[in-house]
């Protein structure tokens, strides 16, 4: 409970010019707030015991919660003869000050890949010389595909926005089918190259590849960054790259019979193209995946597709804008190492959109 002072009464006094300053009666008490220092302390073992609380799962407790509120918390402190009464703020502020927050939760997702560690590292030497390797004309290409891609349509027309009056999109939609995106991130420029399909077949990716290797003829040598799907390391793959590079002989191809043969192959590289694989539930580390929420948030989110060929159609369209105005290497700092950045560049980002955005209004 805050305590509370009375004030003394106010006397009547004179001003220089000889008026009375106050009334002849006197005024009423008013309470006053203590300060921040009037406050009662608790102990440090008082707070311990808070934030010892507040990191114990409820159910060992007896608590049927799945995390602690502010109220839990307060009333599991006042049934424990050990602890003075707290208020829900005191135990907010004890909280902050230990930046604990219990009624928080996100998402993590454990890799059990034994050579993590090793692929992340080799994943990320590759992103920060990709640079450096381009100037030798070896290209980074980071490649995966984006499955199951929905046209769908309103039923009603979406009400767009008016001051005051945000966008408001109808809820029912009608669905129109679904379209698969293969998209392949040049690292050290960041343009995107995009290939629509019906379907995710083994045949759709290598044709997706070939494509991204005929727009570089000049280039020596490719790094691709693929994830593990099984499309990854087809048959049919390993005889292109390997058709490609000058390399397949009938030895090779009844040597390749099994995905783990097929996967040492491309990891061990042929002479122009060698393949990087993310570890086991790693996929966050391809960087085509940055560029596919970018995607979703600027065209498929609040898009209306009214069939799978408009979409087709919008999604090529975004992949041309984008590379015409907005394409651009990402700052990768990450260095395979938990906790560890590389060297952080000067920002340049905002200059660079500055830039763009200048030689739009220009063009």
């Amino acid at each position: 409970m805050t305590m509370r002072r009375r004030n003394s009464a106010a006397t009547r006094t004179r001003s220089p010019s000889g008026a009375g300053a106050s009334t002849g009666t006197d005024s009423k008490d008013s309470p006053t707030c203590l300060a921040a220092a009037d406050r009662p302390l608790f102990p440090p073992e008082d707070q311990h015991k808070v934030l010892v609380l507040a990191t114990t799962p409820p159910g060992d407790l007896g608590v049927p919660t799945s995390h602690w509120s502010l109220d839990d918390l307060a009333f599991q402190i006042l049934r424990d003869a050990h602890y003075r009464d707290m208020s829900r703020s005191t135990i907010q502020r004890i909280l902050a000050a230990a930046d604990l927050q219990p009624h928080r939760s996100r998402y993590w997702l454990r890799s059990h890949d034994a050579d993590f560690e090793a692929k992340a590292l080799d994943i990320c030497g590759v992103y920060l010389r990709a640079a450096e390797l381009y100037r030798r004309r070896e290209l980074v290409v980071s490649s995966d595909e984006k499955t199951s891609i929905q046209a769908l349509e309103r039923l009603h027309p979406t009400l767009r926005t008016l001051p005051g009056w945000i966008e408001r999109r109808e809820f029912e939609y009608r669905r129109h089918g679904t379209r698969c995106l293969f998209g392949s991130l040049v690292v050290p420029t960041g343009q995107v190259i995009g290939s629509v399909t019906a379907r995710r077949g083994q045949l759709d990716f290598v044709r997706h590849i070939r494509e991204v290797v005929e727009q570089f003829p000049h280039i020596e040598r490719f790094h691709w960054v693929f994830d593990n799907l099984n499309t990854h390391w087809t048959l049919e793959l390993c005889r292109y790259l390997a058709v490609d590079s000058g390399c397949w002989n009938t030895e090779l191809e009844r040597r390749l019979r099994c995905g783990k043969e097929r996967r040492a192959f491309l990891t061990a590289g042929c002479a122009r193209h060698i393949v990087h694989f993310t570890p086991k539930h790693g996929s966050w580390l391809n960087q085509i995946e940055i560029w596919f929420g970018v995607l979703s948030r600027r065209v498929l989110r609040r898009g209306e597709f009214p069939s799978v060929a408009d979409l087709t159609e919008k999604i090529l369209a975004y992949i041309a804008y984008y590379n015409t105005h907005f394409a651009h290497p990402y700052e990768w700092t990450y260095t395979g190492k938990p906790g560890v950045s590389g060297d952080r560049r000067m920002r340049k980002r905002l200059r660079f959109r500055r830039c763009q955005l200048v030689n739009m209004r220009s063009g």
